[in-house]
């Protein structure tokens, strides 16, 4: 980019797949770089946060219990891990909550930087329990393949898997809307979590019909399945919020901010420049070269460019600008 110095080129993390492993990217984890579209205050933010996990509690609540409800009459296993997932969904709700509440404390002197790094924490703990649901779904599989038993109430079972596709993606669609928009890495997995799961209910009917059809192994088979693709989609997550954790931050808002620094009037060069997550909200620095000139002009320049990054990325809750004056080349004679 013409205009200012890079210390450093930035990969494109967002280079997006082809073939059917971009499919499934598109279908399962999406993602979006519309910054406008970002909730721009952080109180509201948290709101949005909190209002979202509420309403996906009662529909992932309710939905559970209508599963549960027909595993206790048919006995299928493929059902029981499905209901397990959604139930374990449903309680990855509770530390994100938890988190979103930590956020809106102010910082302290012991935790100078405010209380942001709880929602990044809280993806950690969604991580571990669809990882330990999905284990006890498999040996409940396994279980099933090494003692078989007859299925009752199957069309009840059918059922049970239209309904927790149904309740899953509701849950996902509004998740992953929220989490984009006020940029939450642990909300929006947290959406992904709810759509695989609402493809594995999918996986459940399969699984009855297969055993509709005469192959009653068709049900543990379904489950172990289930239960191996939670584990592989649990990649993308582990690495979304890890990135996180080490103060990665896509690419596309490190050129936006630097678009936005460098088109800024006044500005010359910019220099360091930082951003990095905390939860759901963005900090940052960069240090500017500017030309000479009175102490008020360089003050305005400062502003004018702290408030062209405000607009550019409504994330943004801290942003430290440091000035480097370069006085200009002297025209030749």
């Amino acid at each position: 980019m013409s205009g200012h110095e890079h210390d450093h080129d930035h990969p494109r993390e967002y280079e997006h797949p082809t073939g059917l492993k971009g499919v499934l990217q598109d279908i399962l984890v999406p993602h979006s770089h519309h910054a406008a579209d970002s909730v721009d205050d952080a109180v509201e933010s948290n709101r949005a946060g909190i209002r979202a996990l509420k309403i996906s509690l009662v529909v992932l609540g309710v939905t559970t219990l209508l599963q549960a409800a027909v595993v206790a009459i048919s006995g299928s296993a493929a059902l029981l891990a499905d209901t397990i997932h959604n139930f374990s969904d449903a309680l990855t709700a509770v530390p994100l909550w938890v988190a979103f509440v930590l956020g809106r404390r102010a910082a302290t002197r012991r935790y100078t930087f405010g209380f942001g790094r709880a929602e990044d924490l809280a993806g950690l703990f969604i991580i571990l329990v669809v990882a330990v649901s999905a284990v006890i779904a498999a040996w409940r599989s396994i279980d099933r393949l090494l003692h078989p038993q007859p299925l009752e109430n199957l069309w009840w079972v059918l059922a049970a898997g239209v309904i927790g596709f149904a309740g899953n993606e509701a849950v996902a669609i509004y998740r992953i809307r929220v989490g984009t928009q006020v940029g939450s890495a642990a909300l929006v997995a947290d959406g992904v979590h709810a759509r695989a799961d609402g493809f594995t209910s999918l996986a459940v009917v399969l699984g009855t019909i297969g055993v509709l059809l005469g192959f009653p192994l068709a049900d543990p088979i379904i489950g172990l399945t289930i239960s191996a693709a939670i584990l592989v989609l649990l990649v993308g997550t582990v690495r979304r919020i890890g990135r996180r954790l080490m103060d990665g931050i896509e690419s596309i808002y490190v050129e936006r901010a630097e678009a936005a620094l460098v088109g800024t009037a006044g500005v010359r060069a910019v220099h360091e420049l930082k951003l990095r997550w905390v939860g759901h909200r963005m900090q940052g620095s960069a240090r500017l070269t500017v030309g000479d000139g009175a102490l008020s002009e360089l003050e305005g320049i400062a502003r004018q460019a702290h408030h062209s990054l405000e607009h550019t990325l409504p994330n943004l809750d801290v942003f430290d600008i440091r000035l480097r004056s370069k006085a200009p080349k002297p025209h030749p004679h």
